[in-house]
């Protein structure tokens, strides 16, 4: 037998500033971002609809930025913008729409592409410009406390297909990421407050003193505190680009480790038609999974319940309709299938320990079902 042997590593690096008011005209923070030793360079903007409607004088400012740093940027003159939430995500035109634009304007791999928006806005726009040429640099300006802390600073980009959340996709890493406290200012609350789930699961399965952050700062951050979400998002942030640098980042293996609480998570957003947030869904996940690891004998029981109060007293609710669905089982086949190998579910040993597990006992999932819709209705737990 004969055959060729090829092996070769890529280094990736880029950096996730934290700024105010990007496009204030004393804010240089973009224009260090860009390459721009060889000459200005094309920029395509991409906003999310709701960004431009709650930040009315965003687009102008864009504009009077890029003329200000006209030696530096190539005025394309007008912007694309999406519809926000899981509606660009599940239809695919948005997708060739955004190629069409790429092609339109001559962007070229020594362009960029500038998403401005939340994670689903930013998610569509990532896989676009991956596809596009084979890879056109992305910046990714997240505009979510979610997309902020978690989606908007990781590698991977999707859209929706099949019924099945980010069943197309790739793994391309942005050329940088650019969060800008101010954008959080006009979020919905159910948007501020699903932001700070996964600051709460990445506390849960890696950091107790970030999950005991969270609990003591519960009251500053009901009250938009920006100072208590300032920390989250930065620490957020920083573990799960320690978690990227530390082994599988483009998830070769059968195994994601932070997608704690998200097995029922995705599934129960397409349950309930997106009706509810993604951290809506990812803080009964972890729920669900907190009360099958007590089940278990894996989680303390205490341990469960500061988990479920700390989820009430934040105001997420502790239960959906959607839960009871039969279909709700078929997110473990789902995510086995998404992950490629074997089925591979992160559950709680403690507050800031997780573990691997390849089984899952679905009727005790069924019986967590309902314990949580107990709690939801007496705000105790019987196990």
């Amino acid at each position: 037998m004969k055959f060729l042997h090829q092996s070769f590593s890529v280094p990736f690096q880029y950096n996730v500033y934290f700024t105010q008011n990007l496009f204030d005209a004393g804010n240089d923070t973009l224009i260090k971002v860009l390459d721009t030793e060889l000459g200005p360079k094309k920029v395509l903007f991409v906003l999310d609809q709701g960004v431009v409607e709650h930040h009315p004088k965003l687009m102008n400012d864009i504009k009077k930025y890029v003329r200000l740093h006209s030696d530096k940027i190539i005025d394309l003159m007008e912007h694309f913008i999406l519809p926000g939430g899981e509606q660009c995500k599940n239809d695919y035109s948005y997708v060739e729409n955004l190629i069409e634009a790429i092609n339109h304007y001559g962007i070229d791999r020594h362009s960029y592409i500038a998403a401005i928006g939340g994670g689903s806005v930013l998610d569509t726009v990532g896989f676009a410009a991956a596809v596009s040429h084979r890879g056109i640099r992305l910046l990714r300006i997240p505009t979510t406390v979610l997309s902020q802390n978690d989606s908007g600073v990781g590698v991977k980009n999707g859209v929706n297909a099949f019924k099945k959340k980010n069943f197309i996709g790739s793994f391309a890493p942005p050329a940088a990421v650019i969060n800008d406290g101010d954008f959080l200012h006009t979020l919905h609350m159910r948007d501020w407050r699903s932001g700070i789930a996964e600051g709460i699961k990445v506390g849960l399965i890696k950091d107790v003193a970030f999950f005991e952050f969270i609990e003591s700062n519960t009251e500053q951050l009901n009250n938009r505190d920006m100072v208590a979400m300032d920390h989250l998002i930065y620490r957020c942030a920083e573990l799960h680009l320690q978690h990227i640098a530390s082994g599988d980042a483009f998830e070769m293996g059968s195994s994601r480790p932070l997608d704690f609480g998200h097995w029922s998570a995705h599934k129960l957003e397409q349950i309930a038609h997106y009706s509810i947030r993604h951290g809506e869904a990812v803080a009964l996940g972890m729920a669900l999974d907190a009360i099958y690891s007590c089940l278990e004998d894996r989680l303390p029981q205490e341990d469960l319940l500061r988990i479920l109060q700390l989820l009430q007293a934040l105001g997420f609710d502790m239960f959906h309709e959607g839960l009871n669905e039969l279909a709700l089982l078929d997110g473990l086949d789902e995510f086995r299938e998404h992950l490629g190998g074997q089925l591979t579910v992160m559950l709680l040993e403690k507050i800031g320990k997780g573990v691997e597990v390849h089984q899952i006992d679905r009727k005790l999932v069924l019986k967590s079902v309902k314990l949580l819709q107990s709690f939801q209705k007496t705000g105790n737990l019987s196990l």
